[in-house]
C-alpha cells in the first residue's frame, strides 16, 4: 500500500486488531504492500514501543494490552459517565443488548453497549468493531440520514462482505437496501430481522445533533428474534427513541460526540 510511515505503522496496528492470534511476518508485509525487511524494522520499532510484541514460539506478532488500555484511558476520560446510565436504563426496559455507535467520518463505529439480558442466550458481540452498513440496522439507521446517493457511496466504500456472512433477510441488492432506507425515514427508525445474523433482530435509532441536526452516532437494541420478533420491535421503539433524544440532548456535555 501507498503512504506514510505513520500511515503504514497505523495501518499494521489496525490488521492486528482483527487477528488475536496474531500473524506472521511476511502476512504482514502482505497486507501492507511492503517489502519483508521493511515490515521487519516497522514491527521492531512498535515492539520498542511496546505497542506489539513477538510470540516465541509461533513467531506471530500481536498487539499488546497497550493500545487496549490507551482505548479504555480516554473512554473513561470522555463523557462515558453521561451516557451510560442512559444505555443502561433501557437495556433494563428491553432486557437486551444496547449499543451506541458514533459516526466518525465514514465510519460508524460501536463504542459503548449495556447488557439487559440476563438469562438465556445473550448476544453481546465485540465492541470497538466497524458497523456494516449494508445489512444492519445500525447501518440502515445512520444510512437513512443522509440521502440515497450518498448513502450508498458510503456503503460502496465500505464494501460489503461475502453473502454467506448475512441472515437470510439481508438486503439482495441496492434497491432493497435504499427500500429499507425509505421504510427507516417514514417511522425515523431502521429495524431488521434475521439480516445481520441467523435468528437475531435489531432497532436502531440515530442520534442527531440537537441545533444542527447532524448525525452523531446510531443507538440500538438486539437480541435474539425469539425474544425480539417484529411486534416486539415496534413496541420498543418509542423507548429507543426517546433515549436517542437523551443522548442527544447530553452530546455536548459528552467527548464522545465532538
Amino acid at each position: 500500500m501507498a503512504g506514510s510511515q505513520i500511515e503504514r505503522a497505523l495501518s499494521l496496528l489496525e490488521r492486528l486488531t482483527l487477528e488475536p492470534r496474531g500473524l506472521p511476518l511476511q502476512a504482514l508485509a502482505d497486507a501492507l504492500g511492503i517489502p519483508k525487511s521493511a515490515a521487519h524494522r516497522m514491527l521492531g520499532e512498535l515492539s520498542r514501543l511496546g505497542y506489539v510484541r513477538q510470540n516465541p514460539e509461533s513467531l506471530r506478532y500481536l498487539l499488546t494490552t497497550r493500545l487496549v488500555a490507551q482505548g479504555f484511558r480516554y473512554l473513561g476520560n470522555s463523557g462515558v459517565d453521561i451516557v451510560q446510565p442512559i444505555l443502561d436504563r433501557l437495556a433494563e426496559h428491553s432486557g437486551e443488548l444496547i449499543r451506541l455507535g458514533v459516526v466518525e467520518g465514514p465510519r460508524l463505529t460501536w463504542l459503548a453497549k449495556a447488557q439487559g439480558a440476563r438469562s438465556g442466550l445473550r448476544y453481546d458481540p465485540d465492541m470497538g468493531r466497524e458497523a456494516p452498513l449494508f445489512y444492519t440496522a445500525s447501518g440502515h439507521a445512520w444510512l437513512a440520514t443522509l440521502g440515497d446517493a450518498d448513502a450508498l457511496a458510503l456503503v460502496q466504500a465500505q464494501g460489503i462482505a461475502p453473502a454467506e456472512g448475512f441472515g437470510p433477510n439481508a438486503p439482495r441488492n441496492t434497491a432493497e437496501l435504499l427500500e429499507r432506507l425509505r421504510l427507516a425515514r417514514e417511522r425515523g427508525y431502521a429495524w431488521v430481522l434475521e439480516s445481520s445474523a441467523v435468528g437475531m433482530s435489531a432497532l436502531a435509532v440515530a442520534v442527531r445533533h440537537p441545533a444542527t441536526s447532524a448525525t452523531l452516532g446510531v443507538l440500538s437494541v438486539a437480541g435474539p428474534t425469539a425474544r425480539l420478533p417484529e411486534a416486539r420491535l415496534h413496541d420498543l421503539a418509542p423507548a429507543v427513541r426517546a433515549a436517542a433524544v437523551e443522548l442527544a440532548e447530553a452530546s455536548p456535555a459528552s467527548e464522545w460526540f465532538q
